[in-house]
């Protein structure tokens, strides 16, 4: 290395392994791209053991198998095989529709070490209307096999107006089922949740009440569940990392094998996202112009530039400033110290206290328009 090359980033060690956007679900706040891939695109189970071997070798350590609903994939145990011949461990992210014994045998047989089981809330009726499908029953299944199968169980729920209330009882619903650890997820304001955010931000007063449940439960459940609980960036004022940090720690390759720095990053103008199919994983981490653009704190702006916490938030996150601003480069608008806080303080706080009446409707993807695809649950 010359005096003049710039310093190796560090190694990625998690990747997000999106192997399809097919699902059965029709959720109206999942975080996948609006126009999602074709079935015909996806990468091939061979395609994808090459990329868990290129990520193995990379440092990646863990992997989330996520999609759409992976179990749709019907060569998942290979791809599983092929994650754990890369050393690398796997968690299942999943809504539990079309799991049974035996696939969920052969899926451990071939090395998943968890899963995690989405749900859209503990009343079944309003799960099953959320999820905008009968999907309840089976996720409840699911879990009892999950459990049964001696594998650590997760519960992903994604809070919005139409669950933050039931808080509560979301979390009875994960002891019940025996699960080690409840993700309580506030919605993001991207993709289909940006769409439908009339429908889905929550009042400051469910979030204030919701954050004290947490507190509650944490102070009760001593012995577990794990509960993880994130504040929504608009709550505090207080920008969060995205992702650790722009092409720090992780990495998402696509269902037709794009790899971004996060989930949501296709949405952003001009980011020129590489494909495995056309370079290897280590040239796209080291010297993508996708991977490199918003990599450490060189590019910003201020106030950015000269706050403090700019080595801990980096700027915060690029794709909520660009869907908020038009503008992938200006400081999050969650932070307080944005000059367009505003604009996030008038969705977070008029919009929401306009939707009082609850007659907002989700949009939802014309079943059949891409092949049954949906989002990531």
């Amino acid at each position: 290395m010359t005096s003049a090359d710039p310093p190796s980033p560090a190694r990625p060690w998690a990747l997000l392994a999106e192997l399809t956007h097919a699902c059965p679900l029709h959720c109206g706040y999942c975080s996948n791209p609006l126009e999602l891939t074709r079935r015909s695109r996806e990468l091939t189970a061979e395609q994808w053991t090459d990329v868990m071997g290129q990520a193995g070798a990379l440092g990646v350590v863990q992997t989330h198998l996520s999609g759409g609903e992976p179990l749709l994939r019907r060569d998942l145990e290979q791809i599983v095989t092929a994650a754990e011949s890369a050393g690398i461990y796997t968690q299942l992210v999943t809504s539990g529709v079309g799991l049974d014994e035996s696939r969920l045998a052969a899926l451990a047989a071939a090395g998943l070490k968890s899963v995690q089981l989405s749900v859209q809330h503990a009343d079944p009726r309003a799960s099953d209307r959320i999820a905008g499908r009968r999907s309840f029953t089976e996720k409840e299944r699911a879990a009892a096999l999950v459990r049964a199968a001696g594998l650590p169980l997760g519960l992903n729920v994604v809070l919005h107006r139409e669950n933050l209330d039931a808080l509560d009882a979301v979390v009875e619903l994960g002891v019940s089922w025996g699960v080690d650890r409840i993700e309580l997820a506030n919605a993001q304001f991207y993709g289909w949740g940006l769409l439908n955010r009339a429908a889905l931000l929550p009042t400051r007063a469910q979030l204030a009440g919701a954050r004290d449940a947490v507190r509650r439960w944490r102070e009760r459940l001593t012995a577990g569940p794990e509960l993880v609980w994130v504040v929504p960036d608009y709550f505090d004022g207080v920008a969060k990392p995205c992702m650790g940090g722009w092409g720090a720690v992780s990495l998402t390759v696509t269902p037709d094998g794009t790899v971004l720095p996060c989930p949501a990053a296709a949405s952003l103008p001009d980011l020129d996202a590489p494909n495995v199919r056309d370079r290897p994983l280590k040239w796209i981490w080291d010297h993508s112009k996708a991977f490199t653009r918003y990599r450490g704190t060189d590019w910003m702006p201020d106030p950015c530039r000269s706050c403090a916490r700019r080595d801990e938030d980096f700027g915060g996150c690029r794709c909520q400033a660009y869907a908020l601003t038009g503008d992938a480069a200006r400081t999050d608008p969650a932070c307080r110290l944005s000059p367009d806080h505003g604009v996030i303080r008038a969705l977070a706080e008029d919009g929401a206290e306009d939707n009082t009446d609850g007659k907002a409707q989700i949009t939802r993807r014309v079943p059949g328009r891409f092949e049954g695809a949906h989002a990531r649950v």
